[in-house]
C-alpha cells in the first residue's frame, strides 16, 4: 500500500478534545489489515540499522503500532503510560499538551540501564509528550535512540527539539 493511500485513510476530526484543535483520527487504519502491515514495514525498514533494544509506546495511541514494531524486531515492548495506571513502581514526568497539562509514567523495572530504546507514538505535534517519554527513558538510564511517528505535524517544528539522529515521521503535514 501506497503513503499516499495511508494518508487517505486519516480523518480530521475538527474541535477536537477542544476547540481550535483538529484532531487525525489514525482508527480507520485499524480497519485495513494492509495498511497496518505497510506502516510496521515501513518503521522496521528505517531501523533496522539501528541496534534498538527496546520499543518504547506512548499511551494511548503508541500502544497500536508499538507492539507490532516491537514484536517485528523481535525486542520487548515497554507501555508508558498515563498517571496512576500503572501497577508497580514508576518513574513520572510532568508535561504540557497543545491544549492543558499531563503526565506520564513508566515502571523503573522496564528498561534495563544501559539500552537502546525507540520510542514510538502515533503523532508528533509539539513534542512536550514526547520529550517527557525522553526523560523517562534516561531517568532509566537507557538511551533514547530514535523516535517513530504516525503523523509529524512538521510547520509545529517539534523536531528540531530533540538531538536525536533518527527520528522516522511516516506522513508529514
Amino acid at each position: 500500500m501506497k503513503l499516499d493511500e495511508i494518508k487517505n485513510l486519516i480523518r480530521d476530526i475538527p474541535d477536537f478534545p477542544k476547540p481550535g484543535i483538529i484532531f487525525k483520527d489514525i482508527t480507520p487504519i485499524l480497519q485495513n489489515p494492509v495498511a497496518c502491515e505497510t506502516i510496521v514495514s515501513f518503521f522496521c525498514s528505517r531501523l533496522t540499522n539501528n541496534k534498538i533494544d527496546c520499543v518504547a509506546g506512548v499511551e494511548s495511541r503508541g500502544f497500536l503500532f508499538g507492539p507490532m514494531i516491537a514484536n517485528q524486531l523481535k525486542v520487548p515492548f515497554i507501555p508508558i503510560r498515563k498517571k496512576g495506571k500503572l501497577p508497580y513502581k514508576v518513574f513520572s514526568e510532568k508535561y504540557d499538551l497543545e491544549y492543558g497539562k499531563a503526565e506520564i509514567e513508566v515502571h523503573q523495572d522496564a528498561i534495563i540501564s544501559g539500552m537502546n530504546v525507540l520510542i514510538h507514538d502515533d503523532l508528533l505535534a509539539t513534542g512536550g509528550t514526547i520529550n517527557a517519554a525522553i526523560n523517562l527513558v534516561k531517568k532509566l538510564n537507557a538511551k533514547p535512540l530514535a523516535l517513530a511517528f504516525i503523523i509529524e505535524l512538521s510547520f509545529l517544528n517539534a523536531v528540531e527539539k530533540f538531538n536525536l539522529k533518527n527520528i522516522v515521521s511516516l506522513l508529514k503535514y
